[in-house]
């Protein structure tokens, strides 16, 4: 096995019309040493058919079972000594997969490195600039905090502490990777590294807009470490700390969306959204955040409408 081999894995579910930019974003990496695995995850539009352009890649087809097990069936079908995760909708620099292979040998007690990104619209316009990593402090208390890491592309792992923490968790629908950061850096020293390695390309079909879904995701992610922190009480407060920063930020998301939909006389819509927010956030995340708020918004939403 070469030792510097890096697997790289792109799920896709009907996200053909972006897998060809992924592809070929992996296809242009300084670094020589790739496999490409592109998992077909029970997709209906042609992502076959993109894929099949490039005879250098693994094509796996499989039923949709979601993102979680796509991704650990690209690792069980790789041969890499590290592997890095790209959705089919993201992008990554020419230098990342050298930077994060560069970041992890300077380290090599450290399970995984990640680094910077850009913020891409669905056009190919950079709309935000890179963000920037946090290294200081205990790495699992920080996460717990919240998930700096942010975009998964980010990141190289190595794969023995990949397979050693069981890899992703199939039973999650969103933040599995959270999940995973939060398992490995819990047994494992993580690093991060300030060159910009991959794009988010934000457009309407994020899952990240789902933010009742995210919030019981992210949740549920730090609800799977509560054992582990009873035993550890000096990471109790970094664990409540997560707690408030997830329902304020996909809370407040949330209320966004409510009073959106409020304002466009949509009333069943934000009923059930509003009912979401309540069994995953709970009553103090809407009257904190809420009634004055919500009102404030679908005004300033209205008079925006009438003047538009």
């Amino acid at each position: 096995m070469n030792t510097d081999l890096i697997s790289i894995v792109i799920p896709c579910f009907n996200q053909a019309h972006f897998l060809q930019d992924a592809i070929e974003s992996v296809e242009a990496q300084t670094h020589g040493s790739n496999e490409i695995i592109v998992i077909d995850d029970g997709s209906t539009d042609d992502t076959v058919k993109v894929a099949s352009r490039y005879p250098e890649i693994k094509l796996v087809r499989q039923p949709n079972t979601g993102l979680a097990a796509a991704r650990n069936s690209g690792i069980k079908s790789s041969s890499g000594d590290y592997l890095v995760f790209l959705d089919a909708d993201d992008y990554l620099e020419p230098n990342a997969l050298a930077a994060g292979l560069g970041c992890l040998k300077k380290y090599p007690e450290c399970a995984f490195a990640w680094g910077r990104y850009r913020i891409r619209n669905a056009q190919g316009k950079v709309c935000e600039p890179g963000q920037i990593s946090d290294r200081h402090g205990d790495a699992y208390a920080r996460l717990l905090c919240g998930n700096h890491i942010a975009m998964h592309a980010t990141v190289i792992y190595r794969r023995e502490p990949l397979k050693i923490v069981g890899g992703f968790d199939a039973r999650l629908s969103a933040c599995e990777d959270y999940d995973l950061y939060l398992r490995i850096a819990r047994r494992f020293s993580i690093v991060s590294h300030e060159e910009v390695v991959a794009e988010y390309r934000r457009h309407a079909d994020n899952m990240s807009l789902d933010s009742p879904m995210m919030l019981a995701a992210a949740l549920r992610a730090l609800e799977a470490q509560r054992a582990y922190v009873d035993e550890n009480p000096n990471y109790k407060v970094a664990y409540a700390s997560g707690i408030r920063f997830w329902r304020r930020f996909y809370g407040v998301r949330c209320l966004r969306k409510i009073a959106r939909e409020l304002s466009e006389f949509r009333f069943a819509d934000a009923r059930d959204d509003a009912a979401s927010l309540f069994r995953t956030a709970g009553a103090s995340t809407i009257l904190l955040n809420s009634p004055v708020w919500i009102v404030r918004q679908w005004v300033a939403d209205r008079r925006w409408t009438r003047k538009g």
